[in-house]
C-alpha cells in the first residue's frame, strides 16, 4: 500500500515550518497514542506512522529529500540517512522514541514535574515551618509583641550556602550532564527519573563544605519577634515570609506560619468577639435589686443595674466590653449571667428574720398560703 505523504499525516502544510512540524506532530501524538486507544486496533499503525513522518520532517537534510524526491529519496539507497535499507531507519524502536521523546516533556511534563528541566533545580527552596504559640485571653484583647526561639535550617556562613568547601564551586554532575534528570528506554516510552547521583541538584560537590556538610545549611536555633495582633483567637495563622527553613546551596528560605491557641479563662467564655461570665448575686440584692461591680477584660470593672425580683441564668449586657474585631469594626459585647446564692451558716437572729420573712411571705400571697393548706389537708387525708 503507498505511503501517505508525511506532511498530511502529521496535518500541516508543505511550507510549515518547525515549530508548526513539532506541534502537528504533538497533535496527533495525543490523539493517536496506543493507550488512549486501547479499542481501536489501527491507531498503533497510524501513531508509527505520525513518528515516522516527524522523524524525518524536524531533520532539515531529510525534510530538503523529501520535498525534492517523496518518499523515493529514502528507498533503494538514495541518501537521506537511509542508510540502503528499506524505509529509511524508521522501522525500529530507537528511531521510533527518538521522535517521541523530542516532545515527551510537552506531553507528560505535568506528571514529571511540571516539564521543568533538572538543570535549574540546582538550588532548591526550604521548607515551611509551623509554629504552635499558646496566649492567654487577656494577650489576645490586647494584642502584644512576643520573642519565639524557632529551631531550623539558617545558611551556611562559612561557604555562603554553597555547600562548597574554600570558596570552590559545584561541577556538573556527570551522570545526567547537569540535567539533573536521566531517560531511561522502555520499549516504545522513554521514562524519565530525578537523577540518583546528584539528587535532582545537577550539580555535585568534590570538596564539600567541613560546617554543613555540603548542604548549604546548618541546624540552629533563631529567636525572632512576632507581633499578634489584637483580637486573634485560636486557629489564627501568621506568615511570617522567608523565616522557615533555608534552601539547599543557596536556595531561597521556606516561610514560618505560627498558629495561635488562646488558653482557656477561669472567668470569661469566648463566642466570636462576645465575651461570657457567670457572676454570683445574692439573695437579698436579687430580690431587692440594686449595683454590682463585675470585672472586665481589659483589667476594669464595670457596673450592672440588678432589677428587683432577678432570678438565676437572667442575662444582662454590658456593651464594647468583649473582644475586639481582628479586622476591624466595633468590638462585641460581654453578657453577664446571674447566679443567685442561698445563703448558709446563718446566725440565728439571720434564722429569726427570714423565718419572718418566710410568715409575712405568706401572708401577703394567699395564692401561696391556700397552695400548702391544700397540700397539707392532702396528706392528713392519706394518713387518715
Amino acid at each position: 500500500m503507498a505511503k501517505r505523504d508525511y506532511y498530511e499525516v502529521l496535518g500541516v502544510s508543505k511550507g510549515a515550518s518547525s515549530d508548526d512540524i513539532k506541534k502537528g506532530y504533538r497533535r496527533k501524538a495525543k490523539e493517536l497514542h496506543p493507550d488512549r486507544n486501547k479499542d481501536d486496533p489501527s491507531a498503533e499503525a497510524q501513531f508509527k506512522e505520525a513518528n515516522e513522518a516527524y522523524e524525518v520532517l524536524k531533520n532539515a537534510e531529510k525534510k530538503a529529500a523529501y520535498d525534492r524526491y517523496g518518499h523515493a529519496a529514502f528507498e533503494g539507497g538514495m541518501g537521506g540517512g537511509g542508510g540502503g535499507r528499506p524505509g529509511g531507519g524508521f522501522g525500529g524502536n530507537q528511531d521510533f522514541s527518538s521522535a517521541f521523546s523530542d516532545v515527551f516533556d510537552d506531553l507528560f511534563g505535568n506528571f514529571a514535574g511540571g516539564g521543568q528541566r533538572g538543570g535549574g533545580n540546582r538550588a532548591s527552596r526550604g521548607s515551611d515551618l509551623r509554629y504552635n504559640l499558646q496566649i492567654s485571653l487577656e494577650e489576645a484583647f490586647g494584642g502584644l509583641q512576643k520573642t519565639i526561639n524557632v529551631p531550623t535550617s539558617i545558611g551556611c556562613t562559612t561557604c555562603n550556602g554553597s555547600g562548597a568547601e574554600g570558596g570552590s564551586e559545584p561541577t556538573s554532575c556527570p551522570t545526567c550532564s547537569g540535567m539533573g534528570k536521566v531517560r531511561a528506554q522502555q520499549g516504545f516510552f522513554t521514562v524519565e527519573r530525578t537523577c540518583p547521583t546528584c539528587s535532582g541538584l545537577g550539580q555535585i560537590i568534590k570538596n564539600p563544605c567541613k560546617s554543613c556538610q555540603g548542604a548549604g545549611r546548618v541546624e540552629k536555633d533563631r529567636a525572632l519577634s512576632v507581633n499578634i495582633p489584637a483580637g486573634v483567637e485560636t486557629g489564627t495563622r501568621i506568615r511570617l515570609a522567608g523565616e522557615g527553613e533555608a534552601g539547599m546551596r543557596g536556595g531561597p528560605s521556606g516561610d514560618l506560619y505560627i498558629f495561635i491557641e488562646v488558653a482557656e479563662h477561669e472567668l470569661f467564655q469566648r463566642d466570636g468577639t462576645n465575651l461570657f461570665c457567670r457572676v454570683p448575686v445574692s439573695m437579698a440584692k436579687a430580690a431587692l435589686g440594686g449595683s454590682i461591680e463585675v470585672p472586665t477584660i481589659d483589667g476594669g470593672r464595670g457596673r450592672v443595674q440588678i432589677p428587683s425580683g432577678s432570678q438565676s441564668g437572667r442575662q444582662m449586657r454590658l456593651r464594647g466590653k468583649g473582644m475586639p474585631a481582628l479586622r476591624g469594626g466595633s468590638a462585641g459585647d460581654m453578657f453577664i449571667e446571674l447566679a443567685v446564692e442561698t445563703p448558709v451558716n446563718l446566725t440565728s437572729r439571720q434564722k429569726e428574720l427570714l423565718a419572718e420573712f418566710d410568715e409575712l411571705s405568706e401572708n401577703n400571697n394567699p395564692e401561696s398560703s391556700n397552695f400548702f393548706s391544700s397540700v397539707k389537708s392532702f396528706w392528713d387525708s392519706m394518713k387518715g
